[in-house]
């Protein structure tokens, strides 16, 4: 599965995402850690970049355990960045909290 990013932990307030912290791809392999705030990862969603959430394996560079995709999805007219189809509010599942 090709995939332009890996978000590893992120940052809620009042139900939305602020910040997360991910790697983006650069050619064949991985940037160093990203801070993306919420209207920079929507932009890139939006542009068709695929995110999975997941960890980067320590030790092996550009070689992470994934978890789900994520997406951007419609909830009550708003966008709502999220792993579920059915999200209420922008809920990435099982990534830590920074």
């Amino acid at each position: 599965m090709k995939f332009d990013g890996v978000i590893e932990a992120v940052r809620y307030k009042n139900g939305h995402i602020v910040w997360v912290r991910a790697y983006e791809r650069r050619g064949a392999t991985f940037s160093d850690r990203v801070l993306l705030n919420r209207k920079d990862l929507a932009e890139r969603l939006d542009k068709g970049k695929k995110f999975m959430t997941g960890r980067r394996r320590e030790f092996l560079a550009s070689t992470f355990e994934l978890g789900k995709a994520v997406q951007t999805v419609q909830h009550a007219g708003q966008d709502v960045i999220a792993t579920r189809a059915d999200a209420a509010r922008d809920e990435l599942e099982g990534l830590p909290v920074f």
